[in-house]
């Protein structure tokens, strides 16, 4: 089982990241098909993940674009059917492997996911403190990605993580709903791993406030029962705008010179700051350090929580649903990635448009496969050979690939063929090669024929027109773009 699995870890380069690997180097049992690290640093000197033990490890790098653009590169990176995902700072239990492979083991077809078990160890002889208790609450959440395992084709049916969550809070719970919206269900599994608690700074609970913006883009995505299931506690939200509202009613009428009111709001302010204060020293312990911070992150989460809600609420305005990135963007080659040269057959003459390099490869750093689909009439007119092509095929490969897929129509107009574009035949059976559903797939072209196949296909085609466009075709495409860049530029950003 575990042959057909993948294990994904996204990483900032933290220390504990040596201890999982140490750790997964270790365990007992068969290994999945491989390891991919996802190097989430916008820089910094390569890892060195080598380890006897260890599947077969890939390290591939986003430059820095968050937990959620990280899990997506490593996922599409992978082709096996299952995908599990570990987190940089968790260690597996000795037994991993093997209770994954059962976990995994004769699921049935509807069960899109596994859940792994987390213990998160307190310190002993002392109180936990208030990050130490939060941290904790990881033990009983619901589809955190600390230990998750993932169908490959539930992720690619809904477009994975959605990357608008740009931290490591609700992207999982977000996911997790959309998969069980399409049917899928999600299971615990009995693997096992351990969260120690990560060192931070004193101030960690007034950065984590801005995890409030993210709550508000899961209620306009999925509506205001999201919490209920996703699991997911209000918390003390409504108590922080009361708290804020206090505040500031304290502020105004001291301004307009009414005292007493003024010291009204103001005790009520107190009265709720003390009572939150409170409640986090409590339970926790009570030395000098704690209790200062506690008191003075205490004064100002309430109206820092607030700010990220207002702040969330002009943000996510309109919350579209996530697409993702397709799996899949098929390039026509004449007019759209080289210059066109009406029946060419030697390589010399093909000649990239600007910026075509530079757009496969943002498609390729970021896990899209791509293709080319080709008439090419010239070889049923008699101008060119198939030797031909394939030799400018091969030239287009050393210029602009490397190329997931290839495919290239020799017949006529006339011939009837199910190849040639308009018809679909080239971009589906690109689309099977690599096992991907076209509605997956963007079809990228200068001319109706293009988009007129990607539709055929069911899939989606962007017209980018040149000089020779006929102006009927540019009206009636429903996606165009001025440009090749502009083109991969909507794809990147889930416009298509």
């Amino acid at each position: 089982m575990l042959g057909d699995c993948t294990v994904v870890v996204p990483t900032i380069g933290r220390p504990s990241l040596d201890v999982l690997l140490d750790a997964l180097a270790a365990g007992r049992g068969p290994r999945p098909a491989a390891l991919v690290l996802v190097d989430d640093r916008p820089a910094g000197p390569p890892l060195h993940p080598d380890r006897p033990g260890l599947p077969p490890v890939r390290v591939v790098r986003t430059g820095g674009g968050g937990p959620a653009r990280a899990r997506n590169l490593g996922w599409r990176t992978a082709s096996t059917p299952w995908i599990a995902f570990l987190d940089d700072d968790v260690v597996p239990d000795p037994d991993w492997y093997e209770q994954l492979d059962a976990d995994l083991r004769d699921l049935p077809p509807d069960v899109a996911g596994s859940q792994g078990r987390v213990r998160v160890p307190l310190p002993e002889g002392r109180r936990p403190t208030d990050w130490e208790r939060g941290t904790a609450g990881l033990a009983t959440s619901s589809w955190i990605t600390a230990d998750l395992a993932y169908r490959r084709a539930a992720l690619a049916a809904v477009g994975g993580f959605d990357e608008r969550f740009p931290r490591a809070f609700r992207e999982d719970s977000d996911l997790a709903l959309r998969v069980m919206g399409t049917g899928g269900r999600l299971v615990r599994g009995q693997r096992w791993i351990t969260h120690p608690v990560r060192p931070v700074d004193r101030w960690v609970s007034l950065r984590v406030q801005a995890g409030n913006a993210d709550d508000v883009l899961m209620r306009r995505l999925h509506g205001p029962g999201w919490r209920d299931r996703a699991d997911a506690p209000l918390g003390r939200r409504p108590r922080h705008l009361a708290v804020t509202a206090a505040g500031l009613a304290a502020l105004g009428l001291a301004a307009a010179r009414r005292p007493r009111a003024a010291a009204l709001a103001a005790a009520a302010w107190a009265a709720g700051t003390a009572e939150f204060a409170w409640a986090r020293i409590a339970p926790g312990p009570r030395d000098r350090a704690e209790l200062t911070t506690m008191a003075l992150t205490s004064a100002a989460i309430p109206p820092l929580a607030t700010w990220h809600v207002l702040r969330g609420v002009v943000q996510h305005r309109r919350g579209t649903p996530w697409r993702g990135l397709p799996d899949l963007v098929l390039f026509d080659r004449d007019g759209t990635l080289v210059h066109d040269f009406p029946y060419n057959g030697d390589p010399a003459w093909v000649r990239p448009v600007d910026g075509a390099a530079e757009a496969l490869d943002r498609l390729r750093a970021r896990g899209v496969k791509v293709g080319v689909v080709s008439n090419q009439s010239g070889v049923a007119r008699g101008i060119i050979t198939a030797a031909q092509v394939r030799a400018c095929m091969d030239r287009l490969e050393e210029l602009l690939g490397p190329f997931d897929v290839v495919r290239w129509c020799p017949h006529g107009p006339e011939d009837g063929c199910g190849c040639r574009k308009p018809a679909p035949g080239m971009v589906k059976d690109a689309c099977t090669a690599l096992g991907v559903d076209p509605a997956r797939c963007v079809v990228v072209g200068d001319i109706g024929a293009d988009v007129d196949a990607a539709t055929a296909a069911g899939a989606v085609g962007v017209l980018v027109p040149t000089p020779v466009t006929r102006r009927a075709e540019v009206a009636a495409a429903p996606r165009a773009a001025e440009t090749l860049a502009a083109a991969v530029d909507d794809v990147l950003w889930g416009r298509w």
